[in-house]
């Protein structure tokens, strides 16, 4: 279970926002300052702080800097403020995300999933995916044909991991691009084909006559399962 310190001074926000939080699985401790944070730290392990930029005392420039002294730890800053220079001074520090006041709880427990996919994107997940000839390395993000490295580009190994990840299930582009690539990608939905064709290049034995990837006309795409 992943443990989330949120530093906030308004009791109102650190309630509602500690409350979605452990409503997703996640623990959570709340420091009411930043001296209060500090001493909190130094004392867990925590997988991401929800920092408040602006409060009494310590704001949180300040506990972002001193927390950098001896952690990585992710950390998404929250602030009123949209001076673009409080932006880059905390990205500076090494903050990993930025959440503007007012904002919806729901939007911040997608940033706090993004974070710390982004961090251990295979956390809780078995680090070797297997089908037929065809084996993925999660830890190494390497994929193997016949025992042999496959050249994949980034997109290349979403797409392979993301139908891995649904062996057997028909997906459509919209659920591939979900999975794969995330909200925020900008391609157009048909440049999926474009992906599955350079991928099936690279996995099938006959690209032409794919029996591994294939079109499930009016659908989308199946990896696996049963033969057409």
């Amino acid at each position: 279970m992943n443990t989330i310190l949120v530093v906030e001074d308004q009791k109102s926000i650190s309630d509602v926002v500690s409350k979605y939080i452990e409503n997703e699985g996640y623990r959570c401790v709340v420091a009411s300052n930043g001296i209060e944070a500090l001493e909190i730290f130094g004392q867990n392990k925590y997988d991401l702080i929800v920092l408040d930029v602006m409060m009494p005392g310590i704001d949180g420039f300040e506990v972002l800097e001193n927390i950098r002294q001896f952690s990585n730890v992710p950390v998404i800053m929250l602030t009123a403020r949209l001076d673009e220079s409080d932006k880059i001074r905390g990205f500076d520090l090494g903050a990993d995300d930025y959440v503007i006041k007012p904002f919806s709880a729901r939007e911040l427990m997608r940033r706090i999933h993004a974070v710390l996919k982004r961090v251990n994107p295979t956390a809780g997940e078995s680090q070797l995916l297997v089908y037929k000839n065809i084996k993925l390395d999660q830890k190494a993000m390497t994929a193997y044909k016949n025992g042999e490295a496959i050249d994949l580009t980034t997109a290349e190994y979403k797409l392979l991991l993301t139908f891995l990840k649904h062996t057997g299930q028909v997906l459509t582009r919209e659920q591939i691009i979900e999975q794969a690539y995330g909200e925020a990608y900008e391609g157009y939905d048909r440049s999926v084909d474009s992906y599955i064709k350079r991928l099936r290049q690279k996995i099938e034995n006959d690209p032409k006559n794919p029996d591994l990837l294939v079109t499930k006309y009016g659908a989308g795409y199946r990896f696996g399962g049963e033969s057409e």
